[in-house]
């Protein structure tokens, strides 16, 4: 893996733990305006501090996508993640994992142990 489809990757990861966190606190806040106190409205506040992050979010998706020559499917469901409430967490984390092995497969290639 090269250096830009790394950072690539990189910005998405530190970018889909806040998306994901926007977006489960408007959702509970919109629920709790409709439910609970229907003074409580916080989506001016919340509502474009996620719009940017999802934006941000999707930019990076999309570099990540172009970088990394991702598969119709595997760019879908990293897609997918940041439309479900919690999927930012779960786009962190499968990355984090492909990032590693990614970097585990340089060193073997770098070190001779493995062709791959």
């Amino acid at each position: 893996m090269d250096l830009k489809t790394a950072s690539a990757i990189r910005r998405l990861r530190l970018i889909s733990v806040p998306e994901g966190i926007s977006w489960i606190v408007l959702a509970a806040c919109t629920i709790i305006k409709y439910t609970v106190a229907s003074g409580f409205d916080v989506a001016p506040v919340l509502g474009p501090i996620h719009g940017v992050l999802f934006v941000l979010y999707v930019l990076f998706w999309l570099d990540a996508w172009n970088r990394t020559k991702w598969n119709g499917g595997k760019a879908a469901l990293y897609f997918a993640y940041s439309i479900i409430p919690g999927g930012g967490f779960i786009a962190e984390r499968r990355l984090r994992r492909e990032s590693e092995d990614a970097v585990i497969a340089a060193r073997a290639r770098q070190e001779g142990v493995v062709n791959a």
